[in-house]
């Protein structure tokens, strides 16, 4: 074996292959805590100035800072719906020591009983992360943009024999919820 350079090279490339991972946990993490509503937690997937950019069929919006977003994971992940976001096939690109970029993509569905909407598709997650002073990655920027979504009016209420939102997901105040909205 070569001298110290080659395992300097070699610890290099184990360090990227490590930050790969804990970026991928990272945006496990945050697929899981949004299904199950988990605010708490979430948290510490982002950033304090974290921005979310989202293009999709019946809406679009952006939204800057991390209690805004928290807010958007409560009231996007309430009571009254059953929701499941899968992120798979990762492309994760490390740019420096402290910043890398990820490409996923996803499969989602949703059953919104408020606004009596389904909708389903799959979209692509363009992600900036940042490994911050604590020695974390945490999402900086995440862009959201639609590949195809079908969105149906629920006519009928499924039969929904289990729903962990419904014991822990937010309670929306009664009344009418708006539609969802394009800002633009």
């Amino acid at each position: 074996m070569g001298g110290g350079n080659d395992w300097q090279a070699l610890a290099k490339r184990i360090e990227r292959l490590e930050d790969i991972e804990a970026i991928k946990r990272v945006k496990y993490k945050y697929f899981r805590c949004f299904d199950t509503a988990n605010v708490a937690e979430i948290a510490d997937c982002f950033t304090e100035d974290v921005v979310l950019t989202v293009v999709g069929g019946v809406y679009k919006f952006e939204l800057s800072g991390r209690d805004n977003y928290l807010a958007m994971v409560r009231d996007g992940a309430h009571a009254e719906m059953v929701t499941q976001h899968n992120g798979h096939h990762p492309e994760i690109d490390v740019v420096d020591d402290r910043t890398a970029r990820g490409l996923w993509y996803l499969s989602d569905y949703v059953q919104e009983f408020r606004r009596k909407q389904h909708i389903m598709g799959s979209a692509f997650y363009r992600d900036t992360y940042v490994k911050e002073r604590d020695g974390k990655w945490r999402i900086q920027r995440s862009e959201f943009e639609r590949v195809w979504e079908i969105s149906e009016t629920i006519v009928e209420m499924p039969n929904v024999t289990f729903s962990y939102l419904a014991t822990h997901g937010h309670r929306l105040p009664p009344g009418d919820v708006a539609q969802f909205k394009r800002d633009d």
